[in-house]
């Protein structure tokens, strides 16, 4: 027998869980936690949502087949146990750096990470996926789906729920209930799900029912199950998951390590259909500064263990998070009609700001943006002035809302993309690289980006006055330039940009949060005896084709910067110069975009490095322009960044 010390380090996969008992998994299970919050507080990272699914990680590894089962975590913040368990821990201090371990699920990473993950209530649909394969002779075994209370209430998930119940074959749902997601879940699933939190007297009774019913003769089940229910106040209703189709077991305590092995054992011998197995846990067990926390630590900064400070770097100007929740809320108190919608989100998108004052007028959907859209359609249909604040890799997750309910019918819906551009550490699933592309296409829509925290002021000001259709803006995570700040945006002229500097050889032409590093380039250029125009062009849709024009028939060379992908804004100026026979008279023109691959994780200035938009990469693209119309400039040997 094992000695109940220094179990993880003998642990070099999953197999080694096996050989462990009862005890030894429970004492394993707190050597794993107190690992989680070692590394966390050196990476920073998601670290409640870790510390609630220790047990649940360490039962189901033991009890399931992995990576021959197929283990589907959904979203990805709880999966540092999963990790440490399945030959990662000596790389666990690289996480969510540059060449490192990804904060989530990645399949490229290990083969005990089937499906990658970031975004929500997509892990029963993969684990349906997997499950359908098996029946078509493809050899993997069970499919296990862990999906949080928050993502189960997402539309997705009740699709995968229902086409699984009508498959009807053996699959394993478990619910990680921890009444949590990033902000509290809302929502009648929510309050359902906390309706099904019984005293712990009938959590023993259903466990307690379940292993009498095993033995009992099948005449005599249904008895003891009606029995059951008449004690539990649940006569007369199936659970919403056993009208879908499941064998629904609990609610069990996710923090007891036997009850967790008892059920999952008993659920893997016994299953032939969908089983739903709900697990309630707490968000930040074990670690009494999470356990306390508000948001139980769910994303953190390093941190001393002892006490649980964050050590975060003093910032030198408000982030632009804050600056827009500010503003809007400075937008709801001149006009009565302004609300904001989130999909679950509030401090994520700054709207907890205007919550404060104006509660009713703050709508929390939960982790639904596709309902946050048209809902947002619906207010606007009515008169009032919605704020829809989504981060712009979400927002994705709601285009034919977009594109069907509020372009297509003209409603002054006002999109807030919050995360725009590269953001970090959460790496290529949270980057927000499209929005440009897949908005600016869209009869009717106006497409805004700001350059700086002022400029984003404007904005909200802008779209707040602005009736006549959609309208979104974008701007970055983190924080601002440190630009004076006026107490009130102003109101800007639809479709009309700015100029910054103005010069005569080559004019960059930038669009959004870029501003500061074209900028800096100007600089250097001007140094070298390149005479720089900056523009800052606010508007992608109405372009500014006057400015655009008045650029590319006074200047040699023209050149467009952003952070988004091919197909953005650069195409749109590249339309109208081909349109309007712009090219014709000898102008060296180029684009600099996201390039065509995804960006891997690192801090934001790598990662624009990688992605060759670094003051040095856009000094080089000039250059080479210059060259076209026989300018030069001499070669520089150092990054911006």
């Amino acid at each position: 027998m094992l000695d109940h010390q220094n179990l993880l380090s003998r642990v070099n996969s999953p197999a080694d869980l096996k050989r462990m008992t009862d005890s030894e998994l429970d004492a394993l299970a707190k050597e794993l936690r107190n690992d989680v919050i070692e590394i966390v507080s050196q990476t920073g990272g998601h670290l409640g949502s870790s510390l609630g699914v220790v047990e649940l990680t360490v039962a189901l590894h033991a009890v399931f087949n992995t990576p021959f089962d197929k283990l589907v975590w959904d979203v990805g913040h709880q999966c540092y146990p999963h990790k440490i368990l399945t030959g990662r821990r000596s790389k666990m201090k690289t996480l969510r750096q540059t060449g490192g371990l990804s904060g989530f699920t990645k399949r490229s990473e290990s083969v005990y990470d089937p499906f990658g993950a970031a975004h929500s209530s997509t892990s029963i649909s993969a684990a349906l996926g997997f499950t359908m394969a098996r029946e078509l002779g493809q050899p993997t075994g069970d499919a296990i789906a862990v999906i949080g209370d928050g993502s189960i209430s997402a539309g997705m998930a009740y699709e995968a729920l229902n086409n699984a119940g009508h498959e009807n074959k053996r699959l394993f749902v478990i619910l990680n209930d921890n009444e949590m997601s990033i902000a509290p879940p809302v929502g009648a699933m929510s309050s359902y799900l906390s309706g099904q939190h019984g005293p712990d007297i009938f959590k023993n009774l259903k466990l307690f029912g379940d292993t009498i019913e095993d033995h009992l003769p099948f005449s005599l089940r249904d008895g003891v199950r009606r029995a059951r229910r008449l004690v539990t106040g649940t006569e007369g209703q199936a659970t919403l998951f056993e009208e879908l189709g499941f064998d629904y077991l609990g609610p069990v305590d996710g923090h007891d390590m036997g009850q967790l092995l008892t059920v999952l054992r008993s659920a893997k011998t016994r299953a032939s259909g969908p089983t739903l197995i709900h697990v309630c846990t707490k968000k930040g067990h074990g670690y009494a500064p999470a356990e306390n926390a508000a948001d139980k630590y769910h994303g953190v900064s390093k941190f001393d263990v002892s006490t649980g400070i964050q050590r975060k770097s003093p910032a030198n100007a408000p982030s632009y998070t804050s600056v827009f929740g500010k503003s809007l809320l400075a937008e709801a108190q001149h006009d009565s009609r302004v609300v904001a919608i989130t999909a679950a989100m509030p401090s994520g998108t700054g709207v907890d700001i205007m919550a404060k004052e104006y509660p009713k007028r703050v709508f929390d959907v939960g982790i639904a943006e596709q309902h946050a859209v048209t809902f947002a359609a619906g207010l606007a249909a009515s008169g009032i002035k919605p704020f829809c604040a989504i981060y712009s890799t979400f927002l994705q997750r709601a285009y034919d809302q977009i594109v069907h309910d509020v372009a297509l019918q003209n409603l002054p819906v006002r999109f807030a993309i919050d995360r725009a551009g590269l953001v970090g550490a959460d790496g290529p699933t949270h980057g927000g690289v499209f929005d440009i592309s897949y908005l600016a296409n869209l009869p009717n829509m106006t497409v805004m980006a700001a350059s700086d925290e002022a400029e984003l002021m404007h904005m909200v000001r802008t779209a707040a006055e602005f009736d006549d259709g959609p309208i979104s803006f974008r701007y970055p995570r983190g924080s601002g330039t440190g630009v004076a700040l006026p107490e009130r945006g102003e109101i800007l002229e639809i479709g009309k940009g700015r100029i910054v500097q103005e010069g005569t050889d080559i004019a960059i032409l930038s669009f959004g949060a870029h501003l500061d590093v074209v900028k800096e380039t100007a600089l250097l250029l001007e140094e070298q005896g390149i005479s720089v125009t900056v523009a800052d062009a606010r508007f992608a849709k109405p372009l500014d084709t006057d400015l655009v024009t008045q650029l590319a028939t006074h200047h040699k060379a023209l050149i467009t910067v952003e952070q988004g992908a091919m197909g953005g804004f650069g195409s749109i100026v590249l339309n109208h110069l081909v349109k309007e026979a712009l090219l014709t008279s000898g102008l060296a023109v180029d684009t600099m975009v996201i390039p065509d691959r995804f960006i891997d994780q690192g801090d934001p200035n790598s990662m624009y490095i990688d992605a060759q938009l670094s003051s040095s990469h856009i000094l080089e693209k000039c250059g080479n322009l210059l060259k076209r119309v026989h300018k030069t400039i001499a070669p520089q040997k150092y990054i911006r960044f």
